[in-house]
């Protein structure tokens, strides 16, 4: 892999079975810090409201305590889903972070909606309302570069870099924005991509812009591919639940000997097929081709398990291949 390519981590704060909440994002903060230890570009945080197995619900709460408890490392949100959100707000709630924290604050967006339909009306979310997204991204921008109806306070120097979350279409929305785009999901395994890529960053040229592509993928390091492939379990063990019981639980320890329905493991070995795992050399032989396919400048890695130290050493091992 070029050593042009940044490493960076998005930490979704992930429950525990066995523990409080509060667990879970104490543990967010102390990985940021080991993070930048280990020389990662950015730590993000993420997204979720009233999900089971997801402690952060307000990124720029959360980002403000990673961001206090470092030093130099990027922190920013995978993502804010503007839906639910006032553009005028987030401008405001981002200004005020890089103020407190020059030049380290990063401004994820995305256009989720809440899981299900009670967290849906609880956000007062309509999932057949027009999309609005593009020009709730405008206006947000507006806010941030100075340039809206009204003046987002505190006013800033210099605007807080905004990224786009894309799973689809949202490849298009960046490019005519001329924004760098983080691109994760189903659609960094389809044949398509690559022409859904060429045509982001001929849309972002066409703005003046310049491109900027980071993949956002599952990594699990260890010292062997059995034992990266068991760090993984708990993880599809999760949409598992999910995809069939309608809840996000917390991480559970690995058991393989767990009994699962048909769909169960269907949808287990599909996230682990969407995993990239294994001992140091097998990892770095996948992103090399990831990086190869997608032309990427950053790889953002969303990584999670049980054991939190198996996790640490994970991180450590990855940033001994990328860096």
């Amino acid at each position: 892999m070029s050593a042009d390519v940044r490493l960076s981590l998005l930490d979704r704060s992930r429950t525990r079975a066995g523990e409080p909440d509060a667990a879970a994002l104490r543990h967010t903060v102390e990985r940021a810090r080991w993070a930048e230890q280990l020389g990662y570009h950015r730590f993000w945080v993420a997204e979720h409201h009233a999900v089971p197995g997801i402690a952060s619900g307000s990124p720029p709460v959360l980002m403000a305590a990673v961001a206090a408890s470092t030093e130099t490392i990027r922190v920013g949100s995978g993502g804010i889903m503007l839906p639910n959100h006032q553009p005028l707000i987030v401008a405001e709630q981002f200004a005020m972070l890089q103020a407190l924290f020059p030049d380290r604050i990063d401004l994820g967006v995305g256009r989720s909606l809440g899981f299900t339909p009670p967290v849906r009306r609880a956000l007062r979310q309509d999932r057949n309302a027009p999309d609005t997204f593009a020009d709730d991204l405008t206006e947000l921008r507006g806010y941030l570069d100075g340039r809206g109806d009204v003046t987002a306070r505190p006013t800033l120097e210099r605007p807080v870099p905004v990224f786009v979350l894309a799973t689809g279409s949202g490849l298009a929305v960046a490019g005519d924005a001329g924004l760098p785009v983080v691109v994760g999901g189903p659609i960094l395994h389809s044949d398509e991509l690559p022409d859904r890529l060429d045509d982001y960053r001929s849309r972002v040229r066409a703005t003046g812009g310049v491109p900027y592509v980071m993949v956002s993928v599952d990594v699990l390091v260890a010292d062997s591919v059995g034992a990266a492939r068991e760090l993984a379990l708990p993880e599809a063990w999760a949409l598992a639940a999910a995809r069939t019981t309608g809840a996000f639980p917390a991480l559970e320890p690995v058991a393989t000997d767990r009994p699962l329905t048909e769909r169960q493991r269907d949808v287990v070995e599909s996230a682990i097929g969407r995993t990239v795992y294994g001992d140091q050399a097998t990892v770095s032989t996948e992103l090399a081709e990831l990086f190869d396919r997608t032309g990427a400048d950053e790889l953002l890695a969303s990584t999670s398990t049980f054991d939190r130290e198996a996790l640490r050493e994970s991180d450590t091992r990855l940033a001994g291949i990328v860096g």
